[in-house]
This record gives structure tokens, C-alpha cells and sequence, in this order.
């Protein structure tokens, strides 16, 4: 944004663009108070219409405090700071990153706190190299050019690297709209058949990392859910992948003290699709785990590790003992799972 033309407005603009588009993430400081509080609170105020404004204030902030350490050394003395206008700019920046979260399948709560309602685009991975890619090429193909004119003594032609900045930037929006068209053919695909004789009750389709035309998507029934592969090229259900079927567990005093508890609460307030497991441990005093496991990620480990790889990708669990009082949560899975006791 900064090289598509803001930083011919104000000094100090792109400096502020960067910092801004970051500050929302500064919530991963809530792990500091564990990882039921660090998920509780992620994507949470800083990332929402009202806490915009306030990271603007902070970054805009630091961006002063750092020219006047630095003696208001700028590039271009007849363009000093616009402090008001770098306000602004920073506000835009936050919005784009929530905007950038949105299109992803994990989510944002823009209007926290007023409303806890988590909103999602899911027509992105959360890591999308197309995307990506074209925001690379925005910054480097100036800089290669440059080096080209600077070899053949060629005079600058303008502001460096402003058209190929707008140029990445129109490139995602089109994308987006590429990518909404197919992904509303995947969930008209899942949303057109019958899963074991029974109607869907809901449907939704999550990107893959690499295939533009492959989603997963998932089917609530009334009984049970299904996971099934999408083709929105055809658009169809791809009949080499086996659907797979997960009934609903059913409701126990055990799995209820899970989501009483302050991790099941947060995790059950942000997942579209959850589902619980519950293992009795050994011996019978030992208690009970009550894992939890959002169907929108199970298709993680697949991707990233081997096929027969028991992983929970995005999931938790809640220790309970036989009295069913929460003892902790756990986080990983195997050998490396490690408890934490619950935040007070």
C-alpha cells in the first residue's frame, strides 16, 4: 500500500503501513498467560473494528518517539510527517489485516466485544502461496529493474516500483474473486446430495494449500458429520477419496464438566464444527481426557505429516479427574502433550 502510492502523501508512511499491519498480532502476548488464555483472546480485540484505532494510536506512537530519537532524519525534507494522515494510513493498515484473516478459515471477531460471533471468508489457506507469491514479485521486479537502468545507465522512469505495488494489489482482489466463484461451487456440490440417506443440515468447504480446484468440505446431519473431498473444476465430490463419517458422540456428565470448563468454553465459542473424544484413563482413579477437535483442521495432519500420523491439528484437551474436576489442558498430542492448569 505503502509503494502504490501512501508514501508519496507523508513521510514515515510505509514505516507506519508495516507496523500497523502488524500490531494486531501483538495479542500472542496473552500466551504469557497460558495457552487456554493466549486462544481465548487470539483474534480478539486488537483484531476488531473498535481495537483499530487503538494499535493506530500505539503505532503511530512509536513512530514518533522514533524520529525524535532519531532527530526527524527523513529521505525528503519538502515531505515531513502528516501525523494526522499517519493516523489514518495505520487504521487502514489494521483493516487490512483483518481483512486478510477474514478470507482464511480460522476466522475474526471484528465486533469484539460487543459480540463474540467469529466471521470467516474460507476461501484462502491460512498460508496462500498464489497470494503470496504476487506480493513478492510487487516488492522485487522494481528492484530488479532498477539494477537493470542503473547497468545500462538508463534515467529512473518515476516513483520506483508504484505500478508494479498496484499491480500485486489488484492481483489478490482478483484472486478473491476467483477464489469466492470456486468455493461457492464446492459447498453448491456438498449442499446437492444425500450423505447415507440423510439431508445436510449445513455444509462448508476449506481451501488446500496447493490445488486452487480442491476443497474439503464438511457435512453436518442430524446423526453424525462427514468429511468428503471437492472438486470445483467439475464441480463434484471427488469419488477417489472415500467420504468419512463421525457420528456425533453422545453428551455425558464427563464431556458437559469438559465444556464447562474455561479452555472447553473458548474453544466451543470459536469452532464451526466441534467434536469431542473422551478417554478413560488407567487406573479408573486416574480420571478421564476429553479432547476437542474443530472438523474445519482435520485435514492438517494430511497435509503436513504422514498419512497414518495421529495428530490434532488445532484441537486441546481437558484433564479431568473422576469427580470430574478440571485438573488442566493439554495441548499436542503423543508423548509431548503437557498439561497446564486452568487460568483462574
Amino acid at each position: 500500500m505503502g509503494r502504490a502510492g501512501l508514501n508519496r502523501k507523508t513521510a514515515l508512511a510505509t514505516a507506519t503501513l508495516t507496523l500497523a499491519a502488524e500490531a494486531p498480532d501483538l495479542d500472542v502476548l496473552g500466551r504469557l498467560k497460558g495457552p487456554a488464555f493466549g486462544f481465548a483472546h487470539h483474534r480478539g480485540f486488537t483484531h476488531s473494528f473498535l481495537g483499530v484505532p487503538i494499535d493506530a494510536i500505539v503505532v503511530v506512537g512509536f513512530v514518533y518517539l522514533i524520529s525524535r530519537v532519531r532527530g526527524r532524519k527523513i529521505k525528503d525534507p519538502d515531505l515531513p510527517p502528516r501525523w494526522g494522515v499517519l493516523f489514518l494510513f495505520a487504521c487502514l493498515a489494521g483493516l487490512s489485516h483483518i481483512l486478510l484473516d477474514f478470507t482464511n478459515n480460522y476466522g475474526v471477531r471484528p465486533f469484539w466485544p460487543f459480540s463474540e460471533k467469529w466471521y470467516s471468508w474460507d476461501i484462502v489457506f491460512i498460508f496462500e502461496p498464489v497470494m503470496f507469491t504476487m506480493l513478492l514479485l510487487g516488492l522485487i521486479l522494481p528492484w530488479l529493474f532498477s539494477l537493470i537502468d542503473r547497468e545500462i545507465g538508463a534515467r529512473p522512469r518515476g516513483p520506483r516500483g508504484r505500478t508494479a505495488a498496484s499491480l500485486a494489489l489488484i492481483g489478490v482482489v482478483l484472486m478473491w474473486g476467483v477464489r469466492d466463484f470456486e468455493h461457492r461451487r464446492g459447498v453448491a456440490a456438498l449442499e446437492a446430495r444425500t450423505y447415507e440417506g440423510a439431508e445436510p443440515l449445513r455444509v462448508s468447504a476449506y481451501p488446500a494449500l496447493a490445488d486452487p480446484f480442491r476443497w474439503y468440505g464438511v457435512v453436518e446431519t442430524q446423526n453424525f458429520f462427514v468429511l468428503a473431498a471437492v472438486n470445483s473444476l467439475t464441480p463434484e465430490i471427488d469419488p477417489e477419496d472415500d467420504l468419512r463419517i463421525l457420528y456425533k458422540p453422545e453428551e455425558t456428565p464427563i464431556t458437559l464438566a469438559a465444556k464447562k470448563s474455561y479452555l472447553g468454553r473458548a474453544y466451543l465459542d470459536w469452532a464451526q464444527y466441534p467434536i469431542t473424544e473422551t478417554e478413560a484413563l488407567s487406573p479408573p482413579e486416574a480420571g478421564y481426557i476429553v479432547d476437542f477437535q474443530d472438523l474445519r483442521f482435520v485435514q492438517l495432519p494430511r497435509l503436513f505429516g504422514p498419512p497414518n500420523e495421529t495428530r490434532h491439528a488445532l484441537g486441546a484437551g481437558v484433564r479431568l479427574n473422576q469427580n470430574l474436576k478440571v485438573l488442566g489442558d493439554l495441548y499436542g498430542s503423543g508423548e509431548d502433550r503437557k498439561l497446564y492448569p486452568e487460568p483462574k
